[in-house]
This record gives C-alpha cells, sequence and structure tokens, in this order.
C-alpha cells in the first residue's frame, strides 16, 4: 500500500509543482514561493481547514496507510482558488523554466524514493504539499547556474554599448521610474537621438535584452529604468551600463517586505550614484535629501522637487515648471506626476540641453499605460487607470485625480486589492488608503482579493465610505461596476495583483 500511495503523491506533485512553478515564474524566478504558500493556505476558512485535514491525515496514514490518500489529494486540488492553468497569466515553458521543473522534479522523486523505501507513509503523504519549499530550493540550487546563462547576453549589450557609445541616463526609484523615463525620452526626442529601454525592463537581462534589441548606432542617449530587490543589484547594473547622469526618483516603502527597512532602500537605490559623474536627485523625502548633500561633494547634484521644496527644479500641481526660480513652461498635471517631470527637466540639464527648447514639448507629455490614464466608459462615466502603481504616494495622488472625474453629484468609486510588499506597513498603507478614499468623497469602495480585505474594509469603514463591496476576482468587480455607474460616475482603479495573489 505504502508504494501505491508513492505513486499517487508523486503524481499529485507534478501537479502541483505546475501550480508553484507559475508562482516563482511571475515572480521573477526570486526566493519566497513558500510565502505564497503560507498566504494562500491562510486565505480562508476551507483552505485552512482542508490544510489541518491533511496533515492529520499524513499523521494517521502511519498507522493506517491509506488514510494518506486524503492527505495526496489535498495535495492535488489545493490550495482552493489558486489554479494550475492561471487567469491572469499561463504558465511559459521557457528553458529557465524547464530547467528548474527538472531540477524540482528529481529533488522531489529523491526525498518520496527513500521515504517508501524506509515504510514512512507520513512522509510519502506530505509529498505533495512540501512542493513550494522544494521549488524555493531549486530556486536556490540554480541561481548562479542561471546567471551564468546570462553572462553571454550581458558581454553582448555591454560591447554595444561600448561601440555605439551612447550617453546613459540611469534611472532608479521606489516608483516613478517608468514615468519619467519616458518623459526623458519624449522632451530629449526634440533635440537628441534617444533609445529608451522598453516597458519594465529593468533588471539584469531585461536590460542585456532592451540594449541588444533596440540600440542601433546613431543613438545619442540611452535612458536605462533600473530597478532593485536587494542591495548590489543596481550596482552591478552599473558596471555594464555605467551612467553618465544617474537619477532617483521618489523614496518609499515599496518592497519593503524583501528590503527590511526605508534605510536599506535608500542604500540599494544610492548605488546608482557611484560611477556617475551627474546625479539627478528629488528631495522630497529627507533621507533622499540627505543623500543629495552628501553626494554634493563628490559629483555634480541637480536636486529637484515635485512638492514645492527648494531645488534647482520644481514643479507642484498647477503645473508649473521652474528651473532657477524662473518659469520655463507648463505641463497638464491631470495625468502627469509633478515629481516625475521635475526629475526629467533635471536631465536636461545635466546633460546641458537648454530646458527652455523643451518647453513645447512639456504641453504634450507622454501617457504611461496603465498609470493615471483617463477615460470613459460606453456607458459614459469617467475611468481612471492606476492599475500598474502600487504604492502610497501614488495612490493617494490617484484620488486626487479621481476627485476631478465625473459630475459633482455622481458617484465616487475606486476598485483596488491594496498595495502588497509593504512588509510592516503593509496592513497600515492600506488602512489608510481606504480611509483617505472616504474623506476625498468616495462612495464605493470596491475590494478585490483577500489579500487587504481586512486592512481596506476597516479602513473605509473609519473613513466613512457608505457602501463597501467585496469580490474574490478583479472580472467580478469590473462586471460590478459596468452594471452599476452611469455617465456623471468615475472610477479608480487602483493597482492590480496578478492571480498568484490571493
Amino acid at each position: 500500500m505504502t508504494w501505491i500511495l508513492t505513486g499517487a503523491a508523486f503524481l499529485a506533485a507534478g501537479v502541483s509543482e505546475l501550480r508553484w512553478l507559475r508562482v516563482a515564474q511571475r515572480e521573477h524566478y526570486l526566493l519566497g514561493v513558500s510565502r505564497f504558500a503560507r498566504m494562500w493556505w491562510g486565505r480562508d476558512v476551507r483552505n485552512r481547514m482542508l490544510l489541518a485535514v491533511a496533515l492529520l491525515s499524513a499523521v494517521v496514514a502511519s498507522r493506517v496507510t491509506v488514510v494518506g490518500f486524503a492527505a495526496v489529494g489535498i495535495g492535488l486540488v489545493g490550495p482552493l482558488g489558486l489554479a494550475v492553468r492561471g487567469r491572469t497569466s499561463a504558465l511559459a515553458w521557457t528553458g529557465r523554466l524547464r530547467r528548474l521543473a527538472a531540477v524540482v522534479t528529481a529533488i522531489t522523486l529523491g526525498a518520496t524514493a527513500p521515504a517508501a523505501l524506509l515504510g514512512i507513509p507520513t512522509l510519502v503523504a506530505t509529498v505533495p504539499l512540501a512542493v513550494p519549499v522544494v521549488v524555493d530550493i531549486g530556486l536556490r540550487l540554480m541561481a548562479g547556474y542561471e546567471r551564468r546563462q546570462g553572462d553571454r547576453w550581458v558581454r553582448q549589450a555591454a560591447a554595444s554599448l561600448s561601440r555605439i557609445d551612447p550617453t546613459i541616463v540611469a534611472i532608479t526609484g521606489s516608483y516613478g521610474k517608468t514615468s519619467t523615463k519616458n518623459i526623458v525620452a519624449h522632451l530629449l526626442g526634440g533635440v537628441r537621438s534617444v533609445t529608451a529601454s522598453p516597458a519594465s525592463f529593468n533588471n539584469r537581462l531585461g536590460l542585456a535584452r532592451a540594449v541588444n534589441e533596440s540600440l542601433t548606432p546613431g543613438t545619442d542617449v540611452f535612458v536605462a529604468e533600473m530597478g532593485t530587490y536587494g542591495p548590489g543589484e543596481i550596482r552591478d547594473l552599473c558596471e555594464w551600463v555605467p551612467p553618465d547622469v544617474a537619477v532617483i526618483t521618489a523614496l518609499g516603502p515599496v518592497h519593503l517586505e524583501r528590503m527590511g527597512s526605508v534605510e536599506r532602500i535608500a542604500a540599494a537605490k544610492r548605488e546608482i550614484l557611484d560611477r556617475a559623474p551627474v546625479a539627478v536627485v528629488s528631495v522630497d523625502h529627507p533621507l533622499l535629501a540627505a543623500i543629495a548633500g552628501e553626494e554634493s561633494g563628490r559629483r555634480k547634484v541637480i536636486t529637484v522637487s515635485g512638492e514645492g521644496a527648494t531645488a534647482d527644479v520644481v514643479t507642484g500641481p498647477d503645473g508649473g515648471v521652474l528651473v532657477g526660480g524662473a518659469l520655463i513652461g507648463t505641463f497638464s498635471s491631470a495625468t502627469a506626476h509633478p515629481g516625475n517631470v521635475a526629475c526629467a527637466v533635471g536631465v536636461l540639464l545635466a546633460l546641458g540641453v537648454d530646458p527652455g527648447r523643451a518647453a513645447e514639448r512639456l504641453r504634450d507629455l507622454p501617457d504611461v499605460p496603465h498609470r493615471r490614464t483617463i477615460g470613459r466608459s460606453e456607458r459614459g462615466f469617467d475611468i481612471v487607470d492606476d492599475t500598474f502603481n502600487s504604492n502610497p504616494a501614488g495612490a493617494e495622488s490617484a484620488l486626487e485625480l479621481l476627485a476631478r472625474q465625473g459630475s459633482s453629484g455622481g458617484r465616487k468609486v475606486v476598485v483596488s486589492p491594496g498595495m502588497v510588499e509593504l512588509g510592516e506597513r503593509q496592513r497600515a498603507a492600506n488602512h489608510d488608503f481606504a480611509a483617505a478614499a472616504g474623506r476625498s468623497g468616495v462612495t464605493d469602495f470596491v475590494v478585490v482579493n483577500r489579500t487587504n480585505r481586512q486592512a481596506l474594509v476597516a479602513g473605509a469603514r473609519a473613513g466613512g465610505v457608505s457602501s463597501i463591496i467585496v469580490f474574490d476576482t478583479r472580472d467580478d468587480a469590473v462586471r460590478w461596476v459596468r452594471e452599476t455607474l452611469v455617465e456623471g460616475d468615475a472610477v479608480l482603479y487602483e493597482n492590480d495583483l496578478p492571480d498568484h495573489y490571493p
């Protein structure tokens, strides 16, 4: 009976492996699949009960082997709600995923067979439940190999940069990176030949791909977005994408869960300045203001502010852009964030471009898809799409934008799963966001998913929101919006978590 249980457990683990490999791929192959497993098994009463039954069944299997099939079955179908195929993105069988799958399968087999040979049905029955831990082990074992696999693409990109020799503008920050990058490319487009890294290609292989596929001879300026999940990553990027101008757009608790503290986030972002002769730094956060002061003795520093602080470049909610205290142009603050515009104008100064020459282009800044973009539905209600944003400052700004949409008597609706990866601040940040929504006049708060449900519901109640609605999926929430809102109403879609979040 133990060998039959072993066969069933191995097959169930194979199905479970597909589920958790997709999570690993969605999380950029970073360690932490086990964290998502804890989130999913603790998602609701049903999953908690199923996990309890599975563990109890595995224990009882030590005496009655057949009971172990209950644990195996639960490991096959659970956790409930996390699909094998996925709703927002299917598993992509890339070379990297196939290699990881082979390693995970080998580890699973290597753990299952000895348990069966030793006649330990309890261990055999828990194999499908242990797959997330095995995936994390596989990720750790493969990390060095996968890095070496990417070395040839990095070497190719470094050679292209050396041969074409563009001026490199590198941009990082807790948020605002992509928007600032696009604004820089737009403003420079009138006077220089510019190539910018596409979308959010901001890690090692993403930037290598951007250079190898997009950089062409004759490019004057390459604008590179740089992201990080931990210390050393940006320093590594700057080794082969050495910036002539380095930009830090903003500082906040994004990825706080991985980084541990805002001070560590600031230190990781600061790495972008190490090799740059010129720095453009937002001084709207005290830590960044301190960094700007410290760096001024090492390199040229251009300070910028989107909140009216004393700086070389200052923008405000009225859309004015001041350089050295003089107004050089205006932009529409309805969709462009003032801080991002300030950083982009700071880049012009860093490159020796007269910002006055960009005044005309300031009036026609590009929208970044799914970041504070405004549209109108077929039914006539306004839509603020901020689904690619997940930080407290951006969420607050989006609420201000929502307040200006629709008619004075129309409904104001927020649809959101809340913000993630904020560590110990996550619950408070989501509570405060929902409460601020109520104070800003939001009439309906639609909570999506369960990840931040308790904090959002409590915050919305504290803020005086009259209608609080919860849905397990974004599709259900969107359907409710389409069936409910009419002309004169407005809805804000704030953040959108992929379906590997519960």
